[in-house]
């Protein structure tokens, strides 16, 4: 199979706004950041070299999903029923084939049958109404691209699936995850990306969220959390210390694998040493002007 999704142009790379008048470090966002941490060759792969990987059935069924929920709360409260969600789904399908043809491809030969697939993500979909009422619901963003500049010049950047504003001012960051809740060891990796967010709404609106929800809908459980000034100044703190291990790597070319459970969903295990490949040259070892860019990471 040969589809693949392009690289070269990230989301937040193509939303992020000038800054004018300061020598920005680089950027950094909560899923380059996560990949750093979970593994500088992989974090190299996507960021430095832009390599493409191929699309899972699971990760399209996260982005259906999304796109279905983000597109639900468009019609009148009360039609935000199972039903029309349901309705939804087909045409928000058929919408991202037109974008990306070559998704068809991810379910020919001995790819998952179609029609199973996306009853699949109907059952996700369902789950997501024993979680919440969404006729009660009034969303201030959806998809809300956020970035702030940090006092070290660091830029942080992302999406924000949801945010609800309540009436008094206090604000809800939420997360759809298509997948089950992690188990107590791969938990704090999706709190670090909800604290991330909460930093960035911080030091923008001067307010800190009043709770972090996370809405996982493999499983059909919540995780809410209450975070306070001193967990964002921690997050600072670590984002930062990121960008540092960073630079390091960039400086020295040491963008070492680092082999755990996670390796099992990974796409470049041909290129890496812990599978027996090997890692294509550094872009800056291909060309003298095509200088690798972490700080352009997405």
């Amino acid at each position: 199979m040969s589809t693949t999704l392009s690289k070269t142009h990230s989301p937040a790379e193509l939303r992020s706004t000038p800054v004018d008048g300061v020598d920005v470090l680089g950027a950094l966002s909560p899923s380059r950041a996560s990949d750093f941490m979970t593994c500088p060759l992989l974090y190299r792969f996507r960021t430095i070299d832009r390599l493409p990987e191929e699309p899972s059935a699971d990760a399209l069924r996260g982005t259906l999903v999304h796109k279905v929920l983000e597109d639900l709360f468009d019609l009148p409260a009360p039609t935000r029923t199972p039903d029309r969600a349901r309705d939804l789904l087909l045409p928000t399908w058929q919408a991202l084939l037109e974008a990306e043809p070559t998704l068809a491809e991810l379910f020919a030969d001995e790819g998952p049958d179609v029609a199973e697939w996306l009853t699949s993500c109907r059952s996700v979909l369902d789950r997501y109404f024993t979680l919440e009422d969404p006729r009660r619901l009034e969303p201030a963003e959806r998809e809300l691209y956020v970035e702030t500049l940090l006092d070290s010049r660091l830029l942080l950047r992302g999406f924000v699936d949801r945010l609800d504003v309540a009436a008094d001012g206090a604000i809800r960051v939420v997360d759809y995850k298509s997948g089950r809740s992690p188990s107590e060891m791969f938990e704090a990796k999706s709190l670090f990306q909800m604290k991330f967010y909460a930093l960035v709404i911080w030091r923008t609106r001067g307010v800190v969220p009043a709770m972090l929800q996370l809405v996982y809908l493999g499983n059909a459980e919540m995780v809410r959390y209450v975070p306070d000034e001193a967990d964002l100044l921690a997050t600072e703190r670590k984002v930062e210390a990121i960008w540092t291990a960073i630079r390091r790597a960039q400086e020295s070319g040491d963008w070492r694998p680092s082999r755990s459970r996670l390796c099992d969903w990974c796409s470049f295990h041909s290129l890496c040493p812990e599978f027996g490949g090997t890692p294509p040259p550094l872009p800056s070892e291909r060309a003298a002007d095509d200088e690798p860019r972490p700080q352009l990471s997405s």
